[in-house]
């Protein structure tokens, strides 16, 4: 509403569709008119991300198409902001017609509560995109003051912070730098781009889903975890078993199982997970870099299960040197893929893979004479030093903090330490913050999502 008030009418739209849907729905014994009820439902929600999100990508390449082919006839582009949250919120409206379809959840009859369960404020721009199972229930709950829910809370925004502020935002300095004007760069500039925007996105996103959760946590509310350390994978399915859960378990619940699952032949089951994460690369922006990124990851978890199954031996090993190199191996190909959710293009997405390996020997052999000039190109991405330097110190911090609270959350892990620990850690959130933060007004990455 403070870009456009007249969008808050789209969320009152939904609202009322799957709130009538979900009574009409369970109210209906015929399975087939419940069928059509759900599909009208999803229709009017897909249709609202169809023309805000999609209409003018649409419109886009069929004018292209026409004037490869000499038609001066042009389809018109609609001249329409994109409502911040509208994915997000969408899908969190679709999970309720289908639970409720399902016989998995009882439809709300309180329209303030269902309205709020699609309005919450923490998790409404960008997640994590809630199930009604969880969340619907804790709106009837009495909520008072809880310590101990208000100091998870506060752990998890500072950490938040943390990440988005002191990380995120440092890397951000060294990445669009390269990806601002790729053109300028081959070999090692390249890769650290792309390596250091792995870590930016992973700390702007978690970053604000912590932050997000945390305030949900101080007023008594328990949202799901959205992120469980996924550079720690050791195959591509374990990341997508620890990267913006939320999401990913949407798409298997709702479009992956409905496509069969497991249930099909391996052939089948390939295409089903290839056609998943397609729609997942869509879901995230209306461009062909990211259906590229999302069709690659498909790709990887294809190639990823025949491989697996030829060598079943390799899929079992678990020794300290064989994790490494598997964790390795899943980072680089996450990193490559990255480059196409990242470039602003296709081509400038083929220039960076294409020379992302080229050129290392003479750059490391420039890096070896001395010149300054070859660290502050090569190295810095002209950036000052003491920058760079910060950037790296604070990736390793954030690895090791992952590593201490192993298979607990950041906030539990900190919670259970002895007193003079925990204090050090509250102080040593601040102190990040308030000295090394940079406070340029960047968003976060999925709000444009």
């Amino acid at each position: 509403m403070f870009f456009k008030p007249e969008y808050i009418l789209i969320l009152f739209f939904t609202i009322l569709i799957d709130y009538f849907a979900g009574i009409w729905i369970a109210n209906e014994p015929v399975k087939k008119k419940r069928k059509r009820l759900l599909l009208l439902s999803i229709i009017a929600n897909v249709g609202v991300l169809a023309v805000f999100k999609y209409f003018n990508f649409f419109a886009d390449n069929v004018n292209t198409l026409l004037g490869s082919l000499h038609v001066e006839q042009q389809v018109p582009l609609l001249k329409i902001l994109l409502p911040i949250g509208l994915s997000f919120h969408t899908f969190q409206a679709m999970s309720y017609t289908i639970e409720v379809y399902r016989g998995n959840q009882q439809p709300e009859k309180h329209f303030g509560i269902y309205a709020l369960y699609v309005m919450f404020y923490p998790q409404l721009v960008a997640g994590p995109i809630e199930r009604p199972q969880n969340i619907l229930h804790q709106f009837y709950e009495k909520k008072q003051f809880d310590y101990e829910n208000m100091r998870h809370g506060l752990i998890l925004i500072a950490w938040g912070l943390v990440k988005k502020v002191v990380i995120a935002d440092r890397l951000a300095l060294f990445v669009n730098q390269v990806y601002n004007q790729p053109g300028g760069y081959t070999g090692l500039p390249l890769a650290l781009g792309t390596i250091f925007f792995a870590f930016q996105i992973f700390c702007d996103f978690s970053g604000y889903s912590d932050i997000a959760i945390g305030c949900a946590r101080c007023m008594g509310f328990h949202l799901m975890t959205n992120f469980n350390r996924p550079y720690q994978a050791i195959t591509i399915s374990e990341f997508w078993k620890r990267w913006h859960i939320s999401l990913s378990t949407w798409f298997r619940d709702y479009v992956y199982i409905s496509l069969g699952g497991n249930r099909v032949s391996r052939l089948r089951r390939y295409f089903n997970l290839f056609v998943v994460f397609l729609l997942s690369g869509i879901w995230h922006g209306a461009n062909w870099t990211f259906a590229l990124w999302g069709a690659l990851h498909g790709t990887y978890l294809v190639l990823e299960d025949n491989f697996y199954r030829r060598f079943p031996t390799l899929a079992n090993k678990a020794g300290t040197m064989t994790r490494l190199v598997k964790r390795s191996f899943v980072f680089i190909l996450v990193c490559l893929a990255w480059v196409f959710f990242r470039a602003k293009t296709v081509t400038e997405s083929f220039y960076i893979l294409r020379n992302i390996f080229s050129g290392w020997y003479q750059q490391l052999k420039q890096l070896a004479a001395g010149t300054g000039y070859g660290r502050l190109h090569l190295i810095y991405l002209e950036q000052e030093g003491s920058q760079f330097f910060m950037a790296i110190v604070f990736i390793i911090l954030m690895l090791l903090v992952h590593r201490l609270q192993g298979r607990d959350t950041f906030d539990n892990w900190v919670v259970s330490r002895k007193k003079n620990t925990r204090w050090s850690i509250y102080y040593g959130m601040i102190f990040l913050f308030v000295l090394f933060g940079i406070f340029n007004r960047s968003e976060f990455i999925y709000f444009q999502f």
